[in-house]
């Protein structure tokens, strides 16, 4: 009897420890099912994630631009610019160009942009791009601008998706977005902008009553001397900001520029006076420069008189004409009024 009964138990024992194991192994099994349905759904997101990136999935977009419609495969990484200004946009998106123009003045780049421009090959000028020479660097995407390069944008096309700015003067904001949305990067470059405007307006609030101060700027160049007003890249600046013109800016027939005489410098005068030099490395602007800023009708304006007469940096106050140069701008400005950044 004694062994009947154990063997009895011996035989729940077993029972028992099949059916532990069974709801182990069952268990295990609802865990991998989860784990490879967590799994499924990561793949699926980081599937999602490569369609929306033309550079993982090989996706096509189109960008609507000035001479039309131009389909882009994937995200371009073989960059050729054709201006200044797109040449800021490109490095402030991360992008180094594999061919850039040569900056208006520096040698082959402006200051401000010579370190992050190392190794890019020059295709020449805005106004006399290099065909050949963008063609041997075999680019995807090549962006240039209707006003600098409308009679070559065939022959550019035939090298590589091209995509045009309309124009280089007015809002250059409206030019970056194309830029970005070329180099399908559209989010980061309204991440830029909105921060580019968080400055303007954080600028404005702590600047107060000194916006009322009226201000004026005046560019050297070799053999005459210009006024610059509101349709310039410093102007479009100063209206964002909202600082006070002259009467001379205020009542001008253009809203770019007024070559002047000596005779007219009063009308330039206003409580602030921001000057730049475009030279070019003849000397002609410095010497332009030079005989202005010595003459007595200079020394006599109301600004000069208060100490309220800033030379800045051509390149950053109006030639580069890009999202950099506005940045560094408005870093000087902070300075000049001093607020803190």
């Amino acid at each position: 009897m004694r062994n009947s009964g154990m063997k009895k138990k011996s035989g729940l024992w077993w029972s028992s420890l099949v059916v532990i194991m069974v709801l182990v192994l069952a268990g295990c099994g609802a865990n991998n099912a989860q784990n490879n349905a967590g799994n499924a759904g990561n793949t699926a997101e980081n599937g999602n994630a490569a369609a929306n990136n033309g550079s993982a999935s090989g996706q096509s977009y189109e960008v609507v631009h000035a001479m039309g419609t131009e389909t882009i495969e994937g995200t371009p990484q073989k960059v050729v610019i054709l201006t200044n200004e797109g040449t800021e946009a490109l490095l402030a998106l991360g992008v180094k160009p594999v061919g850039a123009v040569k900056s208006w003045t520096g040698d082959p780049w402006y200051e401000h942009i010579k370190a992050d421009m190392e190794g890019v090959t020059v295709v020449g000028e805005e106004s006399q791009p290099n065909i050949d020479l963008i063609a041997s660097l075999e680019p995807d995407l090549i962006i240039g601008n209707k006003m600098r390069q409308e009679k070559v944008y065939e022959q550019l096309k035939a090298i590589a998706p091209t995509v045009f700015a309309e124009d280089l003067r007015g809002e250059w904001q409206t030019n970056f977005t194309l830029y970005a949305t070329a180099l399908n990067k559209k989010a980061e470059g309204e991440a830029l902008l909105a921060a580019f405007d968080e400055r303007i307006q954080d600028f404005k609030s702590k600047a107060g009553d000194k916006l009322n101060e009226t201000v004026s700027v005046v560019r050297f160049m070799a053999g005459k001397t210009r006024v610059y007003h509101t349709n310039t890249f410093s102007g479009i600046i100063f209206e964002k900001i909202g600082l006070a013109r002259n009467e001379m800016t205020k009542n001008a027939k253009d809203a770019f520029v007024d070559e002047i005489t000596k005779e007219r410098l009063p009308e330039a005068d206003a409580d602030r006076i921001f000057y730049f030099t475009y030279e070019t490395g003849d000397g002609g602007a410095s010497q332009t420069e030079q005989e202005w800023t010595n003459d007595p009708l200079w020394k006599n304006l109301g600004a000069v008189k208060s100490g309220q007469v800033y030379k800045v940096d051509d390149a950053i106050w109006n030639t580069a004409g890009g999202i950099k140069a506005a940045n560094l701008m408005l870093d000087e400005l902070y300075d000049i009024y001093g607020l803190q950044k």
